[in-house]
Order: structure tokens, then C-alpha cells, then sequence
């Protein structure tokens, strides 16, 4: 499996079978300059954990372009079909339900925050219940995409019923549980063999570095994978 950060929470997974985009802030992101054309290259599904413009901006774009199908909760691929997604090329969930992808399936579980789209004026558009993202792949580790959260009891319930062994984890404070607390989450409720943390420096208002995130893992024997925007991580 291969990973790609293009800053804040927005990934690219490239499996033997698929090549996702999970939240991918490909517009607007002061973090990435690059564009939504190359990240979008040879994608086949999309995937979004709520409707905040920090994690859907680029959706329209790269799934118009590419072809991909989108996988996010019910209100969201209505919203982004308004938008000109194809009805065709959508495959909606809510938390708790399993989709199958073809290549994988993917499970959409809780994340505590909340979802709306902004748009002109200061105007909100709800989008559904915010989620984290469980992919299972045949030949591969399971991933969990946070998304964005603060830390919860029933994370536990998610490592037994998943066994996630990538996490995707959120860690920049303000908007989500900063690096300490995202520590704790993942050595007290998790398996990971491997954590990439993310959701941090984009803004002035997050945590610059993920320097409490690794120092909070120290001694856990988990893999802190630290991302650089724009390479590739293999796991």
C-alpha cells in the first residue's frame, strides 16, 4: 500500500486493485499548490468523511474528471449530485453500514465533530453525521481514516470489530483532538502497526508540528510514519 499526503486530511491509497482519494482538499488547500489534475490520476472511488470545505473542496472536480465513485453518508452524494456528480457513480452509507467497493469495502463508523458545506453569505448547508472511514482490503491491512474527531470510549469497539492496522490519525487541535490526546487514543484503544497523523499545520490556528503526537507515541512500538506533502509512503 502506498500513501500520498497532500496536507490537512486529504490521502491518496494506492492498492494493488484501487486508488482512492479519502477527503481530498485539492482546492483552496494552502498546503497543496499542486492542483487537483495529478492526484486525480487513475483514481477509482472517492471517498469523504463529512461535508466540512476543508475536506470536500476538489471533490466535484476530481470525480467529474475521472470517473471515480464517490462513497460518503447519503447527504453528501445528494449534495454533491446537485452539484453535477453522476447519480450513477455513487455509493452512499451512514455510520454503522458496510459498502462494498469492488476492490475493498469500506465501513463508515463515529467521529465526534460536526458536518456542514459553506457557502456564500455565511450560509451552511447540513450534510449528514460526521464519520470516520474503515477500509478492509483482501490482500492488504485494514485502514482507518479518523477523519476528523476528538478521542471516544467506543474506539475500542471499533479495533475489535476491525482490527485496523493503519490509522489515519487527526492531531492538530481547535477543531479535532490535538497530539497528545490522539496518543492516548491510539495506544489505548488500538493495534495500529502503523500511524500517520495529519490534520495539523494547514492553518495558523492548528499545531505546526506533530512533535506532542510523536512524543505522546514514544515507547508504544507503533510506526509513526511522518508524512511529507506530496510523497509517497509505502506500508
Amino acid at each position: 500500500m502506498k500513501l500520498t499526503w497532500y496536507g490537512h486530511s486529504a490521502f491518496r491509497v494506492e492498492t494493488k486493485d484501487a486508488t482512492i482519494l479519502i477527503d481530498p482538499y485539492l482546492v483552496g488547500n494552502p498546503s497543496w499548490t499542486g492542483g487537483w489534475e495529478g492526484p486525480a490520476e487513475g483514481v477509482t472511488h472517492v471517498l469523504l468523511t463529512h461535508g466540512h470545505n476543508d475536506h470536500v473542496s476538489g471533490a466535484v472536480e476530481v470525480l467529474k474528471k475521472s470517473g471515480a465513485m464517490l462513497v460518503a453518508n447519503f447527504e453528501i452524494c445528494m449534495y454533491l449530485v446537485g452539484l453535477g456528480v453522476s447519480g450513477d457513480k455513487i455509493n452512499p452509507g451512514n455510520i454503522g453500514g458496510t459498502v462494498d467497493c469492488g476492490p475493498f469495502t469500506t465501513t463508515f463508523v463515529q467521529a465526534l465533530h460536526s458536518s456542514s458545506f459553506g457557502g456564500e453569505g455565511g450560509t451552511n448547508t447540513y450534510l449528514g453525521n460526521p464519520g470516520g472511514l474503515v477500509l478492509h482490503f483482501p490482500e492488504d491491512k485494514t485502514l482507518y481514516h479518523m477523519g476528523d474527531t476528538d478521542i471516544f470510549s467506543d474506539m475500542g469497539l471499533i479495533n475489535e470489530l476491525h482490527e485496523p492496522k493503519i490509522g489515519i490519525v487527526p492531531i492538530g487541535d481547535r477543531f479535532t483532538m490535538g497530539g497528545a490526546v490522539a496518543a492516548l487514543a491510539c495506544r489505548r484503544f488500538f493495534g495500529f502497526d502503523t500511524v500517520v497523523p495529519c490534520h495539523f499545520r494547514t492553518f495558523s490556528m492548528l499545531d505546526q508540528t506533530a512533535d506532542k503526537f510523536v512524543a505522546g507515541m514514544e515507547g508504544s512500538g507503533v510506526n509513526v510514519a511522518l508524512p511529507e506533502i506530496g510523497k509517497a509512503i509505502t506500508i
